[in-house]
């Protein structure tokens, strides 16, 4: 049995942890089917490798803050559970790998101690909130996002609006304009935005809807220009209802809030979240400004370390693209990049040791799989860079060309088709030995990602590759899908690239050296990178890279995958990420039971509106289940609801099934209504359990 120290965050977490551990143990005893506990495991960020037998763990870090003691903590339980390496992934998350199973409750209990979670770190839930990693020190930031990055994960965490939705959700909030956070890729997107009234600061956002990448990539749309930051909590949980009853749950491929969109219209959708305020928690939410304190600032120290003069010119390039002017005068943000997001254990000790007086005490994960080192005074960037370059973290152009995003690929992931990782580092070696002057084009982005998923987001990239493969000459060839002319545009807007052509894999250089070759050439005509592949089109960089992909000229070299010495074989598993639950019966009335416990904890505790929630969840479940019994199957819950009201209401003497239900959404969440609401709930529960007739799994 698991020991908790006083320090875990808070009783509830201890709770889950050893619900944790209990679920683990009942599917070991096979009784929990197993589609059913994937579902539990991914939802406490519980992810199955590519490798037989083990878990890759991700670690949630809200808007990618994180402080020297967490790093620490972070390594040490990598260093007795994982791998001894910390993954920094595009959502600003960590992950480690080569997890026991059994060992992730008490794995979960040491890393809460420092205030660190993996709820809700996978699965279909609301996913780690992204912001600018320069926010708080930006200096073309209206103001600091941080606090309201920080105040959405607080709320929907263990939200039961979020708990358990037909597909993941992700929200992003930019620090300005540029839209450095990729706005238009999250679900629901936020831009600061200010306006004056009788002299007085009013703070919005501009609020951006259905963003999404994977293999048809969706650039959001906005919603409005100005929402008042009292309303963007309100609005985002009136749409999560909205997406978590309409909203597919049958085929994963169609379940993202995007294509509901697509299916009800854009307009059509905004009435029901319209529909849907009355029942919200709050109707306005004040989010605390002062959460994000200002960290520890280092104090001045009189360094005597120089530049060794075979360095000089290393560090002037470094200077010159990995560090910034913060807002705050007198102080610097320092971009480290990480190569592939990768960095073992015993490098991150060195780092913290190395670095821990000469910057603040409250680093940031970035999107781009990097950190972002904050308050470092100008006389100590040369000690930091030798520091730095002491541990092999000083390469310079931190989002350049140079800088490559990519997603692990078949090092680790179950959907991963070729391996992304190292042809990463092979197209990194290629700027940096051929293209020395693109490190300081922070225009261009690579993407890579090992399939067609974008986890590397690929889909909006400059310049991107998606792992694939063909048959040539009756032989298996890993290849990579070449797209061209994504990216970000500013203030929300943003472009999905172009597939163009597919290559093999190892000829992923040809295409890069092609790309940029004809693109010095050509530059001083355009005004972007972007002008230039829009006036040239598509056609015409299909052509620059036709002979690139002639597939008479292929060698047995490109059926070797990058980073391996044996011929490509296609191999991979079913994707976890935010998987399909397929429910049997007996399981799916425990669960019913369970939802309603959910319910009358919250009454308990006078959270009427998530009694109120749990209340609604227990009717869904429940009707479910009678309808999984019979045979019938519906992929949403708005179609289990009407399935239910039409064929079954009567034998279960439910008058109004489908209007008992959607009280919710036409009452405020008060005492009142949640009593009520909760009494119906269980009488229907009751009703399937009698209807089901034998004993329910867990009783």
């Amino acid at each position: 049995m698991l020991s908790f120290r006083s320090e875990l965050e808070s009783p509830l977490v201890a709770k889950e942890i050893i619900d944790l551990e209990r679920k683990i143990r009942a599917f070991r005893e096979g009784k929990i089917h197993d589609e059913k506990f994937r579902s539990l495991r991914l939802a406490r960020g519980i992810y199955g490798q590519r490798q037989p037998g083990v878990q890759m763990v991700r670690i949630k870090i809200p808007f990618g803050k994180i402080t020297f003691k967490q790093i620490l903590k972070i390594a040490d339980v990598s260093d007795e559970y994982a791998s001894k390496n910390l993954h920094f992934t595009t959502r600003q998350d960590i992950q480690i790998h080569y997890v026991s199973l059994d060992r992730t409750p008490e794995l979960w209990a040491k890393l809460a101690e420092d205030d660190v979670t993996i709820r809700e770190a996978c699965g279909n839930t609301v996913r780690n909130v992204t912001a600018s990693c320069t926010a708080g020190i930006d200096p073309a930031e209206p103001f600091d996002v941080a606090p309201y990055a920080q105040g959405f994960f607080k709320y929907f965490l263990g939200n039961p609006v979020s708990m358990e939705l037909g597909r993941k959700f992700k929200f992003g909030f930019s620090a300005s304009e540029e839209d450095t956070a990729l706005s238009f890729i999250n679900d629901i997107g936020f831009i600061p935005k200010v306006k004056y009234e009788n002299g007085e600061e009013i703070r919005g956002f501009k609020v951006l809807l259905g963003g999404s990448l994977g293999a048809q990539p969706y650039i959001g749309q906005q919603v409005t220009d100005f929402m008042h930051e009292d309303l963007i909590i309100p609005f985002s949980e009136a749409v999560l209802r909205v997406f978590d009853r309409y909203g597919e749950r049958t085929n994963r491929n169609k379940a993202r809030l995007k294509f509901l969109l697509n299916k009800v219209g854009f307009e059509e959708f905004l009435r029901l979240v319209e529909e849907e305020r009355l029942s919200t928690k709050v109707k306005t939410y004040k989010i605390d400004r002062t959460v994000i304190d200002t960290p520890n600032i280092p104090a001045p120290v009189k360094s005597t370390a120089e530049i060794p003069t075979n360095k000089q010119l290393a560090y002037e390039i470094w200077a010159a693209t990995n560090t910034f002017e913060q807002k705050q005068a007198g102080f610097y943000g320092v971009y480290v990049k990480v190569k592939t997001g990768d960095m073992s254990t015993s490098t991150a000790r060195k780092f913290v040791a190395g670095v821990q007086h000469l910057i603040a005490d409250e680093m940031r994960v970035t999107i781009n799989q990097g950190l972002l080192l904050k308050y470092v005074r100008k006389e100590a960037l040369p000690e930091l860079f030798l520091v730095l370059d002491e541990l092999g973290l000083s390469e310079p152009g931190y989002n350049s060309v140079a800088d490559v995003t990519t997603c692990p690929g078949t090092d680790t992931c179950n959907l991963g088709i070729s391996n992304s990782m190292e042809l990463s580092r092979v197209l990194e070696s290629v700027v940096y030995e051929e293209y020395a002057d693109f490190v300081y084009n922070k225009e261009i982005k690579i993407k890579i990602s090992g399939c067609m998923n974008s986890c590397g987001q690929h889909g909006v990239a400059h310049i991107g590759f998606h792992g694939s493969s063909m048959k040539v000459n009756g032989r298996i060839m890993p290849t990579v899908q070449v797209l061209l002319g994504g990216g970000a545009v500013g203030d929300g807007e943003g472009r999905a690239a172009d597939k163009v052509i597919k290559v093999p894999s190892k000829r992923a250089p040809h295409v890069l050296r092609a790309v940029l070759d004809d693109y010095s050439l050509k530059a001083d005509s355009y005004k972007s990178f972007l002008d230039y592949y829009d006036t040239l089109g598509k056609d015409y960089f299909y052509q620059l890279l036709k002979p690139i992909a002639d597939q008479d000229t292929v060698t047995d070299d490109d059926y070797v995958d990058w980073g391996q010495n044996e011929e490509f074989v296609r191999a991979i598993g079913v994707g976890e990420c935010a998987g399909v639950v397929i429910d049997l019966v007996a399981t799916l009335i425990f669960e019913t039971e369970e939802k309603y416990g959910w319910a009358l904890e919250a009454y308990d505790q006078k959270l009427w509106a998530d009694a109120i929630y749990h209340g609604y969840n227990t009717l869904i479940s429940g009707a479910k289940a009678v309808l999984l019994d019979k045979g019938i199957s519906q992929s949403t819950q708005i179609g289990v609801i009407k399935s239910f009201d039409e064929g079954f209401a009567a034998e279960f003497d439910v008058n109004g099934f489908e209007e008992m239900v959607l009280q919710i959404n036409k009452h405020e969440p008060s005492e009142q209504f949640a009593e009520a609401y909760l009494a119906q709930a269980r009488d229907f529960l009751e009703k399937v359990k009698n209807y089901r007739n034998q004993p329910v799994l867990g009783s």
